[in-house]
């Protein structure tokens, strides 16, 4: 059996790589025919191009896993049930569960792949993707957008009118503390500006105001150089910022946020669940395409691969609805995670019942 245990693993790894390639192609030639226009327009270097689709086209690769996966299995399983290869193996005696040995080994290791390039490739190309589009295709302006509200501390509370970049400085600054309900001290600064070589913030035309049992302290000043939580780079975070962080990293900004007390924490924690649910998704694919596709059918395996679409469709969209679900505010995030990879396998565990024997 260690014979074929390679021809099948070879036939697999090599039918999920075209089927990759050709899918990234087609949707690389598709969105540049879409943007061509703009880059004319823009100026926009050929070599940020290539650069924008080679990033662009991992991120594809990522996204369109369990497709590639599903239709790899399917098409190398149907073809060998179509020959009758599969009716003899089992005729002479190997198990079904033995059989779905070197599709589950070739599928560990692209799950193994994925993980890597979840964890440290993939965040760096869509890093580079959203620095193209802010850079040729939105045009980004030099200040951050209006009305910035920032959670600095458990019980502390930032807002800045406008942050500009190329300047660190911001204006129209408040830092509200408030806790149970109740405002214990406000400071106001007509502008706030980062010290680059102190690391700290300076306070232009600044007030603070305490309040106390008995009345209030009010003290005002021109300039207050103050500790913050937070840096102009994080004025400056991307909308998608928790996908474009190395896995080290995105468990180091969950550590800063939870110590800020941040709000926005969730999408982190949540990006971190994700990251290590998907490499499983390779594996739970698989074993359901050798299911559906180990018995020889009249028509060919085009129906199977038509199966095979739908359902990797169908894990998309409940993969994307529980991760909405979760960022929405579940109860239980990793639960919702995770579900699209739950509802699967226990769909392969009753299609198992199924297979021929």
């Amino acid at each position: 059996m260690k014979i074929l245990d390679k021809l099948i693993i070879k036939e697999f790894l090599k039918t999920y790589f075209f089927v990759v390639v050709m899918l990234i192609l087609i949707v690389l030639v598709l969105d540049f025919t879409e943007k061509n226009d703009t880059y004319i327009r823009n100026a926009v270097p050929a070599g940020e191009i290539l650069r924008y689709m080679g990033n662009y086209g991992l991120y594809l690769n990522n996204l369109l896993t369990p497709i590639t996966v599903f239709i790899a299995v399917i098409f190398i399983t149907s073809k060998m049930a179509g020959r009758t290869e599969i009716i003899a193996i089992l005729s002479s005696g190997v198990s079904f569960v033995r059989l779905l040995r070197p599709f589950l080994f070739a599928a560990a290791m692209i799950g193994a792949i994925s993980f890597l390039l979840n964890g440290w490739v993939l965040p760096v190309a869509t890093g580079g993707v959203t620095k193209f589009r802010i850079a040729y295709l939105d045009k980004g302006n030099a200040s951050t957008d209006p009305n910035i509200h920032i959670k600095v501390g458990p019980d502390s509370y930032a807002f800045l009118t406008r942050f500009f970049k190329t300047s660190n400085t911001g204006y129209s600054f408040t830092l509200e503390e408030i806790r149970d309900g109740q405002l214990l001290s406000k400071l106001s600064a007509d502008r706030i500006q980062w010290d680059t070589t102190k690391h700290v913030w300076t306070l232009i035309n600044w007030r603070l105001r305490k309040l106390q049992e008995r009345g209030e302290e009010y003290t005002v000043g021109e300039s207050l150089d103050t500790v913050l939580s937070i840096t102009p780079a994080d004025f400056d975070l991307p909308e998608n910022h928790h996908e474009t962080l190395k896995l080290p990293e995105l468990t180091r900004q969950i550590k800063i946020l939870e110590d800020r007390g941040a709000d926005n924490v969730s999408f982190y924690r949540i990006e971190r669940y994700v990251r290590f649910m998907s490499p499983f998704a390779a594996l739970i694919l698989t074993f359901i395409g050798v299911i559906m596709s180990a018995r020889k059918t009249r028509g060919g395996s085009g129906f199977q691969i038509a199966m095979g679409f739908l359902l990797a469709f169908v894990y998309i969209l409940l993969f994307i609805l529980s991760r909405t679900f979760a960022e929405a505010g579940s109860q239980y995030p990793i639960l919702s995670v995770w579900l699209p990879n739950i509802v699967f396998a226990l769909t392969g565990l009753v299609l198992y019942k199924t297979v021929p024997r």
